[in-house]
């Protein structure tokens, strides 16, 4: 072996290793910055949307007012969405992210309803920058592009987690999703403690559908045709026809490992509405708009929408999606005698 030169050999300790003082003073240095970047986050945090409070906080006392004051006729919706939401933010560390599946004919609420858990978590509410809208229409309009939309949703899903773990993802119109894409994402729903690094289990996935909507009207229907009340339907009349129906019926549920694999844990089923579930959403409206309208105009106004079945008309077809469009006629007709 070679000597050292005697240049190296001159060379002071202070090259390899850093005096006690120098070491405190980097120490220091390490911990002041770190002290400086956490003080600017939580100034930052005071007036841009972070993942924390005052921005993210959970109030389900909230959703339970917000859907006793307007969604009308859905008692097993009420009670499933908001024993859910408070059992899965109960947990400090959840086994998996929540999964809720919301089925019915249109205009039952099922839009309103993932609305108001957004904004009983998010201080923004659906505008928050983690709450996440998927509708399949627009962002996955071609069937045969359904390889390529999984690997994009499983991007969008990962990146946003990143950015915060208690984020939620809305899929509007599962039923026209591409057959199997929904299957992307089994790995962030599923039991697992972490997938590459992240942890997906506070995290809240909502799907919405029309499946198995014709399966509940038929059993609301056997329910008053033997002279039961609406009330008595329970979550166990419903849960496996609902169940069965999304599996089976063509849209983006159908014969998915989702299902399969039981990874949605509350199918909460939307009753069709009847004539005084319609009139509750009219009167709701014209509060809202400042609107005074006798008994009679209301029911004109229930009376212009579609029921079905023909012969007793009992539901509303279009729930009351339409009643804000028939006020707005309303208006114009009140305007127009007004002149």
């Amino acid at each position: 072996m070679k000597p050292l030169p005697l240049v190296l050999l001159l060379l002071p300790l202070t090259v390899t290793c850093l005096e006690p003082f120098s070491a405190g003073l980097a120490v220091g240095g390490g911990m002041v910055l770190s002290a400086l970047w956490s003080s600017r986050e939580v100034v930052v945090c005071q007036f841009r949307e972070c993942c924390g409070a005052p921005w993210v906080r959970p109030n389900v006392s909230r959703l339970e007012e917000s859907l006793a004051d307007n969604v009308f006729g859905q008692h097993l919706v009420t009670s499933l969405v908001t024993r859910s939401i408070r059992a899965h933010l109960r947990k400090l560390e959840p086994k998996k992210a929540l999964v809720m599946s919301f089925h019915g004919w249109t205009g039952a609420g099922k839009n309103f309803v993932a609305k108001f858990v957004a904004e009983s978590l998010y201080k923004e509410g659906m505008a928050s920058k983690y709450v996440h809208l998927f509708i399949s229409t627009l962002h996955f309009p071609h069937m045969e592009m359904a390889d390529i939309y999984k690997l994009r949703v499983q991007d969008w899903i990962r990146g946003n987690v990143t950015q915060c773990e208690t984020s939620i993802f809305i899929f509007d119109e599962i039923d026209k999703m591409p057959e199997g894409m929904i299957d992307g994402i089994k790995p962030f729903i599923d039991h697992h403690q972490n997938v590459e690094g992240l942890n997906f289990r506070k995290s809240i996935f909502i799907f919405l559908s029309n499946t198995g909507g014709r399966d509940i009207t038929k059993e609301t229907v056997r329910f008053w045709s033997e002279g039961r009340q609406r009330e008595d339907i329970s979550y166990k009349d419903l849960e496996m026809l609902v169940n069965k129906g999304a599996f089976n019926e063509l849209g983006g549920l159908h014969r998915s490992a989702v299902i399969d694999s039981s990874l949605i844990d509350v199918y909460v089923p939307f009753l069709p509405l009847e004539r005084k579930h319609v009139k509750m959403c009219v009167e709701k409206e014209a509060r809202t708009r400042n609107i005074t309208m006798k008994d009679e105009d209301m029911m004109a106004v229930v009376d212009s929408l579609s029921f079905w079945p023909k012969d007793t008309q009992l539901y509303s077809t279009t729930g009351c999606k339409r009643v804000a469009n028939k006020l707005d006629l309303y208006q114009e007709e009140m305007e127009e005698e007004v002149l």
